[in-house]
């Protein structure tokens, strides 16, 4: 094991945070912002596990009515604008149909959760809830035959890790230290201030450092952190509960996503994705094991399968998922019988003896209300925390992300920009670099003049420009860092190109971001 030479006792931080999923990285960016010192520290990338594996939507949570959690979704519907507002380069609206058959809720039901969707709070651009007859719109040619009406309403879809990842950039452009490949190996409150102990999951190199709050945002290993980090006493009142999905060559033509009922009274969720294919998703089983080894299981591809085929002509069936993944999510235990019925909104648990440092557990969440949980996580932490005079509460709402400086029905518009800076690039790479990078594409490409300009073509228009754009700012490390976190190109790319990707990554790793 490599010496430790770091100082014992550093200057201490205001705030460490444990988890550069969502959670961490938008509390990061806010408290960076409001001016307070913050470190943020992940074992592996940012994203990597249950952030860049969810559903991918900004959304109220419609099924979340039937379990009368109106807070939640009360919250989630007026985020879905704040966040499109502030990322609109990888946050889009999405019409989803709701095909009504009469097997299932009954019609009253549905139009009742959409009304009270609709006006429960925060719906301003997006559409409100409107009848289609199937029998004539264009959602209901892909369906079985015999469906005569459905309900369309509107959400949002994000790109989830790269959420992630641009909320740790921002942090880190105000002064936040992200430390990732850093794994917490011990943790122990002295002289008034945690004292952790930090070792690099690739060299094995430990540091040091100090802090006046600690908060575990650990997500799956929440418990682990509480329990064999820190040695709480009690169990964390934790619920691990995994969500697979699949992927399969695209279903139907059409922009709009489906929200299909199941005979368990689950949903499943049919999606647009990446140009060609069709997200399926999600499962919800309680899991055990290593949440870092979770996959979907044969049984749940089976569900999936049946649960969509029962509504399209087309059948799916196993041999046609070109990818799966699934994640682990950390959600409080409220004692709910089955795991569907499991609560989806977060528990802020804050331990705060006298005269001791003070330590905040999250639990549950929802990508949609990062934000607002990161707001309450703060206002329980600021009595242990020093004065600033740093920027107010609210500001993540008001302050664009890194590259979504531009008006929301602006994409186009970037898109021509692009179009016209860099036009030796394809319609696909151009729509993609917007979409990842909005505003700050330019500088992802530099003063390129034609492709020979941007490096080495690694495929699908990934090029060493932009690879090495991702490592610099972004935190990329691996292949699949870049292929299934920064961007969704592993679904392109052949084993020779990944490979040579590899091999460049390999090459770059002396770069860091600044």
């Amino acid at each position: 094991m490599p010496a430790d030479n770091h100082n014992p006792h550093p200057p201490p931080l205001d705030l460490a945070i444990i988890g550069g999923g969502i959670n961490g990285a938008g509390l990061a960016r806010d408290a960076a912002g409001r001016g307070w010192k913050v470190a943020l520290i992940e074992q592996g990338d940012l994203g990597q596990a249950t952030s860049s594996a969810s559903t991918k939507l900004i959304h109220g949570g419609l099924r979340y009515l039937e379990h009368f959690a109106f807070r939640l979704v009360r919250e989630a519907l007026a985020e879905r604008e704040v966040v499109w507002s502030i990322a609109p380069h990888i946050v889009w609206p999405l019409t989803f149909v709701l095909p009504h058959d009469g097997r299932h809720r009954p019609a009253w039901l549905l139009r009742l959760g959409l009304f009270l969707y609709d006006h429960l709070g925060g719906r301003h651009r997006l559409p409100a809830t409107r009848v289609l007859d199937l029998r004539s719109a264009e959602e209901g040619a892909p369906l079985r035959p015999g469906l005569r009406r459905g309900f369309a309403y509107a959400d949002c879809w994000v790109d989830d890790a790269r959420l992630v990842v641009l909320n740790a950039r921002d942090a880190a452009d105000r002064g936040a230290r992200i430390l990732t490949r850093t794994r917490l190996i011990g943790a122990e409150r002295m002289d008034g201030f945690w004292r952790l102990t930090l070792a690099n999951t690739e060299t094995g190199a430990r540091s040091r450092l100090a802090a006046r709050a600690l908060v575990n945002a650990a997500g799956p290993w929440v418990a682990h952190v509480l329990e064999r980090v820190i040695g709480t006493q009690s169990p964390a009142p934790v619920r691990l509960v995994r969500g697979s999905h699949i992927v399969v060559p695209r279903l139907f033509d059409h922009a709009s996503a489906y929200i299909l009922q199941n005979d368990d009274r689950r949903v499943v969720f049919a999606i647009p994705y990446e140009d060609d294919f069709t997200l399926i998703g999600t499962t919800d089983v309680d899991h055990t094991g290593d949440p870092a080894e979770v996959q979907a299981t044969e049984e749940e591809v089976t569900y999936l399968c049946r649960a969509v085929s029962s509504w399209f002509r087309r059948p799916v069936f196993p041999d046609n998922v070109i990818w799966s993944f699934a994640g682990v999510r950390a959600l409080f235990d409220d004692g709910a019988s089955a795991a569907q019925e499991a609560t989806r909104d977060y528990v802020l648990a804050l331990d705060a003896p006298a005269g001791a440092p003070a330590l905040l557990s999250i639990f549950g969440g929802k990508i949609t209300t990062y934000r607002r949980l990161a707001e309450a996580a703060l206002a329980k932490l600021a009595p242990h925390l020093p004065a600033t005079h740093g920027l107010s509460q609210g500001w993540t709402g008001r302050t664009p992300l890194p590259g979504g400086d531009f008006p929301v029905d602006g994409v186009e518009d970037l898109i021509a920009d692009l179009s016209a800076r860099f036009p030796f690039l394809g319609a696909r790479s151009l729509h993609r670099l917007a979409r990842s990078y909005g505003t700050l594409a330019p500088k992802v490409l530099g003063d390129a003049r034609s492709p020979a300009d941007l490096g080495h073509d690694f495929g699908a228009g990934l090029s060493e420009a932009e690879l090495l754009w991702l490592v610099r700012h972004e935190w990329a490390r691996t292949a699949d860092d870049v292929l299934w976190r920064r961007s969704k190109l592993g679904l392109r790319l052949d084993a020779r190109a990944r490979e040579a990707l590899a091999d460049a990554l390999a090459g770059m790793r002396a770069e860091a971001p600044a």
